[in-house]
């Protein structure tokens, strides 16, 4: 039941670094380099050697291997050729923004990306058939991620008939993978955001090595568990405070969860049956 792995890459300058990217072995320094470089999609082109290493927070050197590893002499030559497909200017930043401003517009930017990638919208849509499909479907996120799992499961349970969280790890996650699987789930849908617990990776890997379909929305193309998922989805976190905000994830979750309720037939009658229930209980305050 596995699929062909793919990702939402689009003609935009951060799908076309994407593209670039794909089929190259890269290192984990590597990797945090191409990471770095599609969220700064529109800037990157006009940075130095020395500023990308700075941005990626890697030294000089390794930005040179990078781009020699990519199949260019040397930086200058990876640099020119995304001038050559990149807008003519760089984005204008503001530099009076205190920090924590700077953080908004961050994830400002990362909604940016994420409308870029969502102009193609089939990858979205090949997810959401595959998880209206799967009875029962199991939703992984552990740590970072747990969040994210919770809040997809609290919604796609009002219009899916078996929505199975997975947010706890230990021993006994396996058994409830193993367990959706003989009650006939087809696909898992899995949210992985940094730092990746070495648990998702095994877990997907596990889930693979089921037969289930592994969709995974995660904060980059290039994020461990990129390998062990048949459709990534990426939708990069903020950085900019102690700890990463994840806005383009959460709402890359609720379009999956748009995109999944277009393939369930009787997805409006559950969510009008619902209010009506919670009108006779007067659940909610008017």
């Amino acid at each position: 039941m596995g699929a062909e792995r793919e990702t939402g890459v689009t003609d935009s300058p951060a799908g076309r670094l994407q593209a670039l990217f794909e089929g190259h072995r890269l290192t984990p320094t590597q990797r945090r380099i191409a990471h770095s470089m599609v969220r700064r999609a529109a800037d990157v082109p006009f940075l130095s050697s020395v500023e990308l290493a700075e941005l990626a927070g890697v030294s000089q050197p390794s930005v040179t291997r990078f781009a020699v590893a990519l199949g260019f002499d040397g930086y200058p030559a990876l640099r020119k050729h995304l001038r050559e497909v990149a807008p003519a200017e760089p984005t204008d930043r503001p530099g009076s923004y205190n920090e924590y401003q700077q953080a908004v517009e961050a994830e400002i930017e990362n909604l940016r990306h994420l409308a870029d990638l969502l102009a193609d919208p089939r990858p979205v849509q090949r997810a959401g058939r595959l998880l209206a499909a799967s009875r029962p479907l199991p939703v992984l996120g552990l740590r970072a991620a747990a969040s994210q799992a919770y809040g997809f499961a609290y919604f796609a349970a009002k219009v899916h008939p078996d929505v199975r969280l997975l947010n706890e790890g230990g021993t006994m996650i396996q058994d409830r993978i193993e367990a959706a699987v003989l009650a006939g789930a087809s696909a898992l849908l899995c949210f992985a955001l940094p730092r990746h617990p070495r648990e998702v990776v095994d877990s997907l890997a596990f889930a693979k090595e089921a037969g289930l379909t592994v969709v995974t929305v995660a904060d980059s193309a290039f994020a461990p568990v990129a390998k062990v998922s048949d459709l990534l989805l990426p939708a990069a976190v903020g950085t900019g405070l102690a700890f990463d905000t994840a806005c383009a994830p959460m709402l890359l979750g609720r379009v999956l969860l748009e995109a999944m309720c277009d393939d369930l037939p009787d997805a409006q009658s559950r969510l009008e049956e619902f209010d009506a229930r919670a009108a006779a209980r007067g659940l909610f305050v008017e």
